[in-house]
Order: C-alpha cells, then sequence, then structure tokens
C-alpha cells in the first residue's frame, strides 16, 4: 500500500476523489435538510389551513349549534370540541410560540388565543384498514373564537414520511434507489478523479522519460515544448541542459582524445631517439618508462571512447560476445576459463561492451593469475561474474579503484603496466548500458567482478 501512494497520480487520484465525495456528501446533507425543513413547512401550512377553516365555520354560528358541527368534524380527520378553560385542559407539553401559532395568528388574528400540545399517545381515529399499524401523530390546538369561547382541536396526521425523517429503510425501493445512486456516483467521480491524475503526471512521466533515455544517449532528440506555460517551461529547460551537457561531455572528449592522440607522435619520436643512448641499462629504464607513457595513453584513449555515446546501439547475443572476448584472451596466453549460457540479448553498443569485458577479463588475468568466467540469469538480469586468485582488494578500497588513476600500493601499481583507468573505463561502459558493477572479496581467496546488464526479449527468429 506504502508504495501504491508513493506514486504522486495515485496521490491525486485519491485526494480529488475523496475531496469530491465529501463535498458531494455535505452538499446532500445541507440540501436534504433544507428539503425537510420545506417540507415540514408546507405541512404547516396545510394544517394551518384546516384549522383556519373549521374556526371560520365555527364563529359563524350560534353557541347552540356548534357541537352539532364539531362533531361532524371526524370525518374530516380532526377532533372538535368546545372547553371552558384553557389552563384546566393542557398539560406541561404546551407550545404557545411555534411555527403553527404563528401562521394562525397571522391569519386569525393576533388577538386570538393560541396554544398548541403534542400527544405522545394518539389513538386512531378509524380502525385499522389492516395495512399495518399507523403512525399516527396528534396536535392538540387551542383557540379563542371571536366571542372568546374557547375551542379544542385534536388533529391526527399520517407519520412523517421518509423524506422528513431523513432516511428510509435499506430494503425499501427509496433506500434502493438511493444505493444505486450513490454507487452510480462514485464511478463517475471515480472515472472523473483518474482522467485528471493522469492528464496532471504525464509531463510528470514524459520528464522521467526523457531523463532515461538521456542517460543512455545524450544525443537523443529534445522534448516537445508544448502544453500549459508550467510544461512548456520545464521541457524549455530540459532541453537547454540536455544541450549544455552534450558540449561539456563533447568538449572534454575531444580535448581528452585530442591530448592522448597528439602525445603517440613525440613519444614515438623519443622511443627512435633512445635507440641512440650508448648506456644499455639506461637504455631499457627509458624504454620502460615511455612503454609506461605508451600505455597510459592508449587507456587515456580508451577512456575517451566509453564517454562517447555515438557508437549505435543494437541487439547482441551476449553468450556469443563473452564467448569471442573469453576465446581471444586464451588465444593470447591468458588463463580464462567460460561456463553458463543465458540464451539472452542486450541493448548495447558492440564496441564499448567489447572494451568493458576485456578490461575486466585482462585485470583478472594480470592481479589474479586467472580469470574464471560464468554467466547465468539471476533475478531477471545478466549476471557475468569474473573470478581470480589474487590477494584480492582491501574492503576500504572496494570503491575508490573505480576512480580513474586510482591505483592500490602493492600489486595494482605502474611497476606491473597499471595506469588506474581500466575499471573506470568498464564502470563508464556498464553505466552507460544501464548495468552495474561491483567487486567482492571472496571467503576462499580472491577477487569477484560481477556485472549485471537488463535483457532484452530475443528475435522471434532465433
Amino acid at each position: 500500500m506504502k508504495n501504491f501512494l508513493g506514486s504522486i497520480g495515485n496521490r491525486i487520484f485519491f485526494l480529488l476523489l475523496g475531496g469530491i465525495v465529501v463535498a458531494v456528501f455535505a452538499t446532500n446533507w445541507l440540501a436534504g435538510n433544507e428539503r425537510r425543513n420545506i417540507l415540514r413547512e408546507l405541512r404547516f401550512q396545510h394544517l394551518a389551513d384546516r384549522v383556519e377553516q373549521i374556526v371560520q365555520a365555527v364563529d359563524n354560528i350560534p353557541p347552540a349549534q356548534r357541537p352539532i358541527v364539531l362533531q361532524a368534524a371526524t370525518n374530516f380527520g380532526f377532533e372538535a370540541r368546545m372547553v371552558d378553560d384553557m389552563n384546566d385542559a393542557i398539560g406541561s407539553n404546551v407550545s404557545s410560540s411555534s411555527p403553527l401559532i404563528e401562521m394562525l395568528q397571522a391569519r386569525l388574528g393576533e388577538d386570538r388565543k393560541i396554544a398548541v400540545q403534542r400527544e405522545s399517545e394518539c389513538p386512531p381515529l378509524h380502525a385499522d384498514d389492516g395495512r399495518g399499524p399507523r403512525r399516527d401523530t396528534c396536535r392538540v390546538i387551542y383557540i379563542s373564537l371571536h366571542d372568546q369561547a374557547l375551542m379544542r382541536l385534536r388533529l391526527h396526521q399520517p407519520g412523517e414520511p421518509p423524506a422528513l425523517r431523513g432516511r428510509g429503510g435499506p430494503g425499501g425501493p427509496a433506500g434502493l434507489f438511493g444505493l444505486q445512486y450513490i454507487l452510480l456516483f462514485l464511478v463517475l467521480i471515480a472515472m472523473l478523479a483518474w482522467l485528471v491524475a493522469r492528464m496532471a503526471t504525464r509531463p510528470i512521466r514524459q520528464l522521467a522519460q526523457a531523463a532515461s533515455r538521456l542517460g543512455r544517449d545524450i544525443d537523443h532528440a529534445p522534448l516537445a515544448e508544448t502544453g500549459p506555460t508550467e510544461i512548456r517551461q520545464a521541457a524549455h529547460a530540459f532541453n537547454a541542459m540536455q544541450g549544455r551537457i552534450r558540449r561539456q561531455i563533447q568538449h572534454r572528449t575531444h580535448m581528452l582524445a585530442a591530448i592522448t592522440h597528439d602525445l603517440q607522435t613525440p613519444l614515438t619520436r623519443m622511443r627512435l631517439r633512445l635507440e641512440k643512448v650508448s648506456d644499455p641499462g639506461l637504455q631499457q629504464k627509458l624504454i620502460d618508462d615511455l612503454g609506461v607513457m605508451h600505455g597510459m595513453v592508449r587507456e587515456g584513449l580508451d577512456l575517451a571512447r566509453s564517454m562517447d555515446s555515438s557508437e549505435k546501439i543494437q541487439a547482441l547475443d551476449i553468450d556469443s560476445l563473452l564467448d569471442s572476448v573469453c576465446a581471444d584472451a586464451a588465444d593470447a596466453g591468458q588463463d580464462v576459463t567460460l561456463q553458463g549460457s543465458t540464451r539472452a540479448f542486450v541493448m548495447a553498443q558492440p564496441g564499448a561492451l567489447r572494451r568493458c569485458l576485456t578490461n575486466l577479463i585482462d585485470n583478472a588475468c594480470k592481479y589474479g593469475k586467472s580469470a574464471r568466467v560464468t554467466i547465468a540469469l539471476e533475478q531477471q538480469k545478466i549476471a557475468i561474474r569474473i573470478r581470480d586468485q589474487g590477494p584480492g582488494i582491501p574492503e576500504a578500497e572496494l570503491e575508490a579503484v573505480f576512480e580513474p588513476f586510482y591505483r592500490l600500493e602493492t600489486s595494482r601499481s605502474r611497476d606491473t603496466g597499471g595506469t588506474g583507468l581500466g575499471l573506470t573505463i568498464a564502470l563508464n561502459i556498464a553505466e552507460n548500458h544501464h548495468g552495474q558493477l561491483r567487486l567482492r572479496n571472496l571467503p576462499e581467496g580472491g577477487l569477484e567482478v560481477l556485472l549485471e546488464l537488463p535483457p532484452m526479449t530475443p528475435p522471434k527468429n532465433r
């Protein structure tokens, strides 16, 4: 779950989805409250209409005839009778101020005495009709007539509908419809949030892909500077950075290649002139020094080439390439063996990858007497291991040996022909191919070099 939420797109998706759902539910709750208030007000208005009608009807007849009219009121949904004193008839739950009282006084006059009492137990007016128990409620209204006579009205009302109670039975039609509505709404909102998250993160993914391509090929086509203003600015800055890096690498590579190339001519002349030195001992020492300088110049050229990404990348059979490199080393008299196969292909620069493998095998043979090479597929990667029988490398210097011109003070020194560039060149090439190069000392003695490369899907015609 942590990795899933680590994506900025997923975070935007959940933030949008959660924010919209909370906003909609809050809006729906407020709208529901407002709807219930309006419906209650309509019920009060309907109740006030009924009371107004009976009061006006009783007001206009003589007092002796009023009981006869009030007795017939039962057929219209309320009980009515005349009472002598309001204070003796009402209980403790009387209300002298309510929306219903305000409506009645506005219609009948402010001089009327009006009180409303809500009864907790309200017997139905008629027998049950077989449709289940009724949920009637009663409001007892005391209201004075124009001659100050007091009339008591008990109005029966059906129970509040689900819309007024704010809930519906989960198994009823309203509850089922509400659940379907909510599910449909959530699906639509999730689709919208997913679309917005994709649109928001697409430029970031494109920028990340461009950065990855930049590591493989500095000359890759620049990003398209399209889209919103911020995206265009980011793409323009990235393209400018790519151009500066490309120029700096080219200038450094060309300078290093020029220096090392131009040094070969004076070194060759010096070697020819050393033939005229009469002292054989001095002559041999000078020739050895020139040989070291030639080696440094040669590896300087290799280092410049290892930083050059102009060589074309193509699919290579890694088994065949490694077998060829080991065969060449064996033909040169080196103690090299190869075991294993992967039947895998890699996308690589052929010359650069051959130079990387050659340097690693040469180092093993030069400083460890032999090279035992194995190749296998491990955890979806091509693992090439090169083991030697040398003294190994101190643990504190396993990383430092990858730095240019770094040499150990023991066997790996200039006396044995090392220049300190072989592992640097190999590491540059490995990283250019999205690989890793690691060293470790073996428990039984010797050093192991591990080169890991990402495989590609082999061609179908293999």
